[in-house]
């Protein structure tokens, strides 16, 4: 089942993407927009066009597992994103994923206007491949 994974972000947010075979998250690309309604027509008209059956948004969760205005507006992005297209929307705890997108960068020695434009697609991947690690240890897959 091809799935698709979205870090929502002020201006970037980046969108990965597994095949059908579930087994390994891939980055995808960056949407370059702050304006929340052309962002979410942007986003919703990818993952239509990667043929995603499932679609999985970051939730940004506070450290003390609480939410807030951020996490609000995920669950409302998702929630219009599933009505809207008809498909199935999860959401994945996305807490420590830009610290370990970072981390990821430093040891591949990225740096710079490189960096800040790929950060949200890893940070992407590891939403995705954190949510396909969780689908495949489940006991309901």
């Amino acid at each position: 089942m091809i799935i698709a994974a979205v870090d929502l972000g002020k201006a970037r947010t980046g969108i990965a993407v597994c095949d059908k075979t579930e087994f390994l998250a891939s980055p995808h690309t960056v949407i370059f927009e702050k304006s929340p309604e052309k962002l979410f027509e942007k986003v919703k008209e990818t993952v239509v066009n990667l043929k995603a059956e499932i679609v999985v948004v970051g939730l940004p969760k506070n450290m003390d597992g609480s939410e807030g205005e951020s996490a609000q507006n995920a669950r409302a992005f998702a929630e219009r994103l599933h009505n809207e297209t008809g498909l199935q929307v999860d959401l994945q705890d996305e807490r420590g994923t830009t610290i370990t997108a970072h981390n990821f960068l430093n040891d591949t020695n990225t740096r710079g206007k490189k960096r800040k434009n790929v950060v949200d697609e890893v940070a992407a991947t590891i939403i995705l491949q954190n949510y396909l690690d969780k689908r495949k240890n489940s006991k309901n897959y």
